[in-house]
C-alpha cells in the first residue's frame, strides 16, 4: 500500500483532545512468548508476501505451525517498496508506504523486534509551499497556511478561521459523533449515514465557499473529482487527529518486509502468481504458474493476502459468498502515480524552502533526501485519485514532462537541476491494481461489511481488510487476526494471545 495523504500538516486540524472529546486508542498488542504450540500443527498456504502475508507467516511459524507462501513478484513487500535504482549517490525514496504516524503500535512494535530505527519523515526547519491557482505560498515550518494569501473563492469568515477552523466548522462534529472506527460494532447507525455522500457533497451541504471545499479536499481530490466515501474521510480524520508526528525507517521502509522476509526465507516461492484457489471440507488447494507449468500446494487453510484487483484473475471453486465475490469485483482502489526526480542539487533549501509542499494539481510534494547525504536530491510528486489516474494513463515522456513542468511551478529552477525521473503507476501494476483500498460512496456499509470474514477454509487479510484500510499498520493488524483464526482451528487453547485489546 502507499502512504494516505498527510492532511493533518496541510489542515493542522484544530481537533485537539479536548476540542473533539477523543476517545482513547484501543491498545493491539502481540504477546509472541504467550503463544501456545498446537498439539497437531496446521499446514497453512499464505498468498502474497506483503506486510499482512509476512506477519501472518512469521507469527504461525513461531506458532510451530507449517507455513508455505506464495509470492508472485521476486521480492517481498508488496506495497512497500523503496526505490533505490536507477537514483545517484545512494539515494532511496518510497513508492510505496512512506509514513508510520506515532500511533501504529504494531507497525513500530515490529521495527523495534528486528531492531530497525525510525526518523522523522519531516524536516523541522525551513518552509513548506503551497501552489493555489498560480500563487506560490510560503507555509513556515510548523506553521499554518495563510487564508487571506490564498487567491481561492473564500468568504471573509472562512479567511478568519483559518484551516484549523474551517476543518473544526465544517468537519468537527461530523468526526465526532461517527464514534470509534476501532470498536468491534463500528460503523454504528449514525456513522453509516455519512458513507452515502462524498466530502464534496457534504460540504456543499453544510454551506462552504467553492474554495474552502478546494482546501478541505486537497492534496487528495478536488471539489470536481472526489469518488470517495465520506466516512472513509472521517475515519481517516479521526485517526489523524490523534497524531503527533509519523516516521520513516533510515535506509527504506522496505527493510521492514525484508526483515520478515529474512526469517522466512525457504518458506517463501517467489515468482509464483497463483491461478486458482480451490477448496472441499477436508483441505484447501492453490495451483500456481512457474515458467508455463502448473503446480499444485494442498494445505489445511489458505490465507489470501492480496489485493483484490488481483485475486480477480483468479478462479475459485467453489465460488465464494455473492457478497464476497461483489467485493472482490467492486472495491474501489487508489490509481496513485508517483513520480521521483533526481535534481544536481537541493537548490530549493538554498530559497528556504525544504522541498515538502501541496499544489492544487492537486498533489503532495516530497523531498524524503532532506535527511540523506550527499549534495544531489530527489522530489517525489504524489498524485491521487483522479488525477493520478490521468497521470498514469500517459505515455512514460509525457508523464514526466507534465510533472516536471508541475514541480517548476512550485520549485522553480527545476528544468535547470532536473538529471532524470522515474514513475510508479499503481494502477498499472498487476499484482496490487492500486495503492490502497479507497472506498466509494456506500461501499464501506454493504460490501465491506465483514469484508474480513472467512470462507471455508480460506480466510483474508491485507490492509483492505482493516480499519485501517491503507496503512502497513492496517496490513499488520489484518495478518495478526487472520493468524489468529488459523491457530485456533489448530485446536489452541489461547488463541486470544495472538491479539490482546
Amino acid at each position: 500500500m502507499t502512504t494516505p495523504i498527510d492532511r493533518r500538516e496541510f489542515l493542522k486540524l484544530g481537533l485537539s483532545a479536548a476540542s473533539a472529546q477523543l476517545a482513547p486508542l484501543r491498545s493491539w498488542t502481540f504477546v509472541p512468548q504467550a503463544l501456545p504450540h498446537p498439539a497437531s500443527p496446521t499446514k497453512v498456504l499464505i498468498v502474497g508476501a506483503g506486510l499482512a502475508g509476512l506477519v501472518a507467516g512469521y507469527e504461525l511459524t513461531q506458532a510451530g505451525h507449517d507455513l508455505t507462501i506464495l509470492e508472485a513478484q521476486l521480492r517481498p513487500g508488496g506495497r512497500v517498496l523503496t526505490l533505490r535504482e536507477p537514483f545517484s549517490d545512494g539515494l532511496y525514496a518510497e513508492a510505496g508506504a512512506a509514513r508510520i504516524p506515532d500511533t501504529h503500535d504494531l507497525t513500530l512494535h515490529y521495527v523495534k523486534h528486528f531492531g530497525l530505527t525510525l526518523v522523522p519523515f519531516y524536516p523541522n526547519k525551513l518552509a513548506r509551499v503551497y501552489v493555489l491557482n498560480g500563487k506560490r505560498i510560503p507555509v513556515p515550518a510548523g506553521g499554518e497556511l495563510d487564508l487571506s494569501q490564498v487567491p481561492l473563492d473564500l468568504r471573509p469568515e472562512e479567511r478568519r478561521l483559518g484551516m484549523s477552523g474551517l476543518a473544526e466548522k465544517y468537519l468537527g462534529a461530523a468526526i465526532r459523533a461517527i464514534g470509534d472506527p476501532t470498536a468491534p460494532d463500528w460503523p454504528g447507525v449514525q456513522a453509516k449515514a455519512y458513507d452515502q455522500i462524498t466530502v464534496a457533497e457534504f460540504l456543499r451541504e453544510q454551506g462552504a465557499a467553492h474554495g474552502a471545499i478546494e482546501l478541505l479536499e486537497y492534496p487528495l481530490a478536488s471539489a470536481e473529482d472526489d469518488p470517495v466515501s465520506l466516512l472513509w474521510n472521517l475515519r481517516d480524520f479521526w485517526h489523524e487527529a490523534r497524531e503527533k508526528t509519523r516516521y520513516k525507517i533510515p535506509g527504506g521502509n522496505d527493510l521492514l518486509p525484508k526483515a520478515f522476509a529474512s526469517k522466512l526465507q525457504d518458506r517463501i516461492h517467489y515468482g509464483s502468481p497463483v491461478v486458482k484457489i480451490e477448496q472441499d471440507s477436508s483441505k484447501v488447494r492453490a495451483i500456481v504458474s512457474q515458467s508455463g507449468t502448473y503446480h499444485t500446494f494442498e494445505a489445511d487453510r489458505l490465507i489470501c493476502a492480496v489485493p483484490f484487483p488481483a485475486l480477480r484473475r483468479v478462479e475459485i471453486q467453489p465460488p465464494f459468498s455473492e457478497l464476497k465475490r461483489r467485493a472482490i469485483a467492486e472495491l474501489q482502489y487508489d490509481p496513485v502515480t508517483r513520480v521521483v526526480l533526481q535534481c544536481r542539487t537541493r537548490y530549493w533549501e538554498q530559497h528556504g524552502y525544504n522541498g515538502f509542499g501541496i499544489s492544487d494539481l492537486p498533489q503532495e510534494i516530497f523531498h524524503p533526501t532532506h535527511d540523506q547525504p550527499g549534495t544531489r536530491g530527489l522530489l517525489v510528486s504524489y498524485i491521487l485519485v483522479g488525477a493520478g489516474q490521468r497521470v498514469g494513463s500517459m505515455s512514460e515522456d509525457k508523464r514526466m514532462e507534465f510533472v516536471s513542468q508541475e514541480m517548476e511551478k512550485v520549485h522553480p529552477g527545476l528544468f535547470a537541476n532536473l538529471e532524470g525521473a522515474i514513475s510508479k503507476v499503481w494502477s498499472a501494476d498487476p499484482w496490487a491494481g492500486g495503492a490502497g483500498a479507497l472506498h466509494a460512496p456506500g461501499q464501506l456499509t454493504s460490501i465491506c461489511m465483514g469484508i474480513e470474514r472467512p470462507e471455508g477454509r480460506v480466510h483474508f487479510a491485507g490492509e483492505h481488510t482493516s480499519n485501517l484500510p491503507y496503512w502497513m499498520q492496517g496490513a499488520l493488524q489484518s495478518g495478526l487476526r487472520a493468524a489468529k483464526e488459523v491457530h485456533e482451528t489448530s485446536g489452541a487453547s489461547n488463541g486470544q494471545a495472538f491479539l490482546i485489546q
